[in-house]
């Protein structure tokens, strides 16, 4: 099997602060220099990406003047051009700056929320600007670690109503822009509000303009909490609110260790590609990695191409396994098809069903399921001794 090349075409994207992690961790100062953007939007597409998305802070540094902010972004969209980059989404850093210890739009200071908001719209304009589809909204440090600290159900009446003043704001603004909810379940709070995807779906659903605001699924995020995240993926799919997705690499329910995709977890990155492909979703292929901090800038570079590459791997993988005859038998020998069709009959009901004659009990235990045969084809496709 040959090495696949990126490609524009593929809508691979990157986030400034993915390749420009200068290795700083809790314990250790930057093991790399601070990166220009523009140097970051040359190797970019010299990899053969198609966008880029940023932190307001990523790019503009807080506190920045007018004067200063707009030499930087008209310098940014130059850089834009003369790489051939898209900005695929935008979202706001509400965690760096001590003011937001306690979170933006949940903090129990009334103003640092109206802070937040402002600081959000200002960048949405910005995002806007640029030619973002999708904003996306991560409340890393909306939560506390102490029960009598936060008043949890005050704190989601201040969540739902910042989505719902930016969402008139967006709308008022006529700009053609969704929101992408991005869950996590802990670091760098201890528990951080909205921390699964069926969390950020149920809150979704209370919101003013719901139908506007979906998520942004982290594969890191979800296995931290001991998920899986192909099923999250599927169910966001499932609800028509998979807005974004973020890939990487991730052992389990540890600390967020951002590996590049296709590191970590890579049965899960299988199930993951196989889900996007065969959901439909068409939106940018984004990757939300860190190189570690042992790495030079050189492995900063290798490290974001192979998270590229891994996918494009992945791809080709999922793409033969669906296409192979003998998994095709697999699929009806597991009754996989059978699960599409409805369990009552057109027109039937419970009172139907409370009087239709059933299958005999110890007929339907004795029936194997076939599961293993169709998942070791599976694994095969993805040790490389089947396929291409």
């Amino acid at each position: 099997m040959s090495i696949p090349t990126p490609a524009p075409s593929d809508k691979f994207s990157f986030g400034l602060w993915t390749v420009a992690y200068p290795g700083r961790d809790p314990f250790g100062e930057p093991t790399r220099a601070d990166m220009d953007p523009i140097y970051a939007l040359e190797n970019l597409a010299r990899l053969g990406a198609y966008g880029v998305n940023f932190h307001d802070d990523d790019l503009i540094p807080f506190g920045s003047d007018d004067s200063a902010r707009d030499a930087i972004i008209q310098r940014w969209k130059q850089g834009l051009a003369d790489t051939g980059l898209a900005v695929t989404t935008a979202t706001t850093n509400l965690f760096t700056h001590p003011m937001f210890k306690d979170g933006g739009f949940t903090s129990n200071d009334r103003e640092v929320r109206r802070f937040a908001i402002r600081k959000v719209m200002r960048n949405i304009d910005l995002a806007a600007e640029l030619g973002a589809k999708v904003y996306v909204c991560w409340g890393g440090r909306e939560g506390a670690e102490s029960g009598a600290a936060k008043d949890v159900a005050a704190a989601l009446d201040r969540y739902r109503e910042a989505f719902n003043v930016l969402g008139e704001f967006v709308h008022d603004k006529g700009y053609d822009m969704k929101f992408a909810i991005e869950p996590k379940p802990n670091e760098p709070r201890g528990d951080i509000l909205l921390p699964t995807i069926g969390h950020a779906l149920a809150f979704i659903n209370t919101l003013d303009r719901s139908e506007n605001v979906g998520v942004n699924p982290e594969i890191g995020h979800e296995e931290m909490a001991g998920l899986n995240a192909a099923h999250g993926y599927a169910q966001a799919l499932w609800q028509g609110k998979l807005f974004h997705i973020d890939l990487n690499g991730q052992n389990g329910p540890r600390y967020d260790q951002d590996f590049r995709f296709g590191a970590g977890n890579v049965r899960g990155s299988f199930w993951v590609v196989d889900t996007i492909l065969s959901g439909g979703y068409d939106g940018p292929v984004h990757f939300d990695f860190k190189t570690p901090r042992t790495e030079d800038d050189k492995g900063v570079w290798v490290a974001a191409e192979a998270c590229m590459t891994n996918y494009l791997i992945l791809r080709d993988k999922v793409q033969a396994f669906r296409a192979d005859p003998e998994v095709q038998e697999a699929l009806v020998a597991a009754k996989l098809p059978e699960l599409s069709v409805p369990t009552l009959a057109e027109g039937e009901g419970w009172a139907e069903l409370e009087k239709a004659p059933l299958a005999d009990p110890d007929q339907l235990a004795a029936r194997g399921a076939a599961f293993e045969h169709l998942d070791q084809l599976a694994l095969e496709y993805l040790y490389g001794v089947r396929g291409a």
